[in-house]
């Protein structure tokens, strides 16, 4: 029962109250103040749930959702926490006496506030989902729009950042939209695993009470019901997946920032960058700093802190509810806030990108069909390791003389194997090296069409 006072939700086995200390320490209020809407509606249906149990009558059970109507109308019009409130929990039982006096104390007849939070936490998880879904989603629009607009242009693909093969700019914005769509799919995993049911779990044994947990399920929008009270309220399972969807979802677009910021470099010069995801330098005029794009880059390294600080603290836990759980809302909103931020950055600097793609098309040079040369003697029944041979050969015949492999005369193709014919500079196309390359998955332009089509069909589903 309440404590008159405080309202907090305990205290009635103990003599004196908490030391201050251990009173700033335990207030989590500041932290899980964000699920007060998510609070009301568990406590609204846990409301209901008690009507169903005959623990309230009819008309109590309408006058607590009326009261939980009005706590909801105190925050929206902005209610903020007493130095007396322990938790949002606690908040929301103090507004609730104010409107509807001591029945608010039943609200809280066969719950506990262990399966209440995890409740509360899975309702704002799904949510926060359902919302990160959207901001991975405009990041990939925009990289499909782009890529539709650039299926014919060519620029080199790089290993170890050098210079490999020449390939479309389609397949290259298209190989940072994939990576996003498996982290869609991680969300929607973590949506599974949060959408079940904790409320009804009591302390640790399930309540006591005849609660009806299917219609709770149901009013609330869970997929399913929690099997064992013990494992319900320690799991955090979907907290930990909720934030390695997020670490990798952080990952890609680190990834997808350090390429354009290598390419906008005047190094490069493969992209220039707009004004509105652009900040100046203090010091020289010149600058154009893709300042969205490192930010990016570096809030990855914040998101797996929070990993890691959630599953540090879960590997060495008992069994059941420890307070040790307390913390874990602040990984989750702390990533979930950064994501929240970095998404329509992201999506918004790549929006407002020009693709400088004559400087693509000049970075691609002869040495990189070096592959499509020794192709070209496999085709005519030489093994691939003796072509890679004479072709290597080759090579290093015109880095020695300071000249693209087109440069060489024909004799010095025929010299390094007698295979080579007179149409052995074809071979050397970039055009036909890239349409050559049509397997599903490709670079040519049909493969890449067969890929602008199925991730146009990826966000629709």
């Amino acid at each position: 029962m309440s404590d008159g006072a405080t309202h907090k939700l305990w205290g009635g086995r103990f003599a004196g109250g908490p030391s201050a200390i251990l009173d700033a320490v335990n207030r989590s209020i500041t932290v899980d103040f964000r699920l007060w809407p998510f609070d009301i509606q568990l406590s609204r249906a846990w409301a209901r749930g008690l009507v169903h149990g005959r623990i309230l009558t009819d008309d109590e059970g309408a006058r607590m959702d009326a009261g939980l109507a009005a706590v909801a109308d105190d925050f929206v019009a902005g209610a903020q926490p007493l130095p007396s409130d322990e938790d949002v929990h606690t908040m929301v039982d103090r507004l609730l006496h104010t409107h509807i006096g001591e029945l608010a104390s039943k609200l809280h007849t066969g719950r506990s506030r262990n399966d209440q939070v995890a409740t509360g936490a899975r309702l704002w998880t799904m949510d926060a989902i359902e919302q990160l879904d959207l901001g991975i989603r405009g990041v990939q629009s925009v990289l499909l729009k782009h890529a539709e607009l650039h299926q014919h242009d060519l620029l080199p693909a790089y290993t170890h950042l050098q210079r490999a093969q020449p390939v479309t700019l389609a397949h290259w914005l298209l190989s940072h939209f994939w990576p996003l769509s498996r982290d869609r799919q991680r969300l929607a995993d973590a949506m599974r695993t949060s959408s079940v049911l904790p409320l009804g779990s009591g302390a640790i044994a399930g309540t006591a009470f005849p609660i009806p947990r299917e219609l709770l399920q149901q009013e609330l929008g869970f997929a399913a019901l929690s099997p064992n009270s013990i494992d319900a309220v320690g799991d955090r399972d979907f907290v930990a997946d909720t934030l390695y969807a997020l670490t990798m979802t952080a990952t890609h677009l680190s990834r997808l920032a350090e390429d354009l910021i290598l390419f906008g470099t005047s190094e490069f010069g493969f992209v220039q960058f707009g004004d509105a995801f652009s900040t100046g330098s203090s010091m020289m005029p010149q600058k154009r700093n893709p300042d969205a794009l490192e930010l990016t880059r570096g809030s990855a390294a914040r998101v797996f802190s929070d990993l890691t600080s959630l599953v540090m603290a879960l590997k060495g836990l008992p069994s059941g509810y420890n307070k040790d759980l307390q913390d874990d809302k602040r990984a989750l909103f702390d990533a979930v806030d950064v994501m929240a931020l970095v998404l329509p950055a992201v999506a918004g600097a790549v929006d407002e990108l020009t693709f400088r793609t004559d400087r693509m098309r000049n970075a691609v040079t002869s040495v990189m069909m070096a592959t499509d040369l020794a192709d070209y003697l496999v085709l005519r029944g030489v093994t691939f390791r003796e072509s890679h041979a004479a072709v290597g050969a080759l090579v290093r015949q015109a880095e020695e003389q300071r000249l693209e492999l087109h440069e060489l005369p024909l004799s010095a193709f025929t010299a390094a194997h007698a295979m080579f014919g007179d149409d052995t500079l074809d071979a050397l196309s970039a055009q036909a090296s890239v349409d050559r390359r049509s397997v599903p998955g490709g670079t040519a332009v049909t493969a890449v069409r067969a890929q602008l089509d199925a991730a146009e069909a990826s966000l629709k589903a």
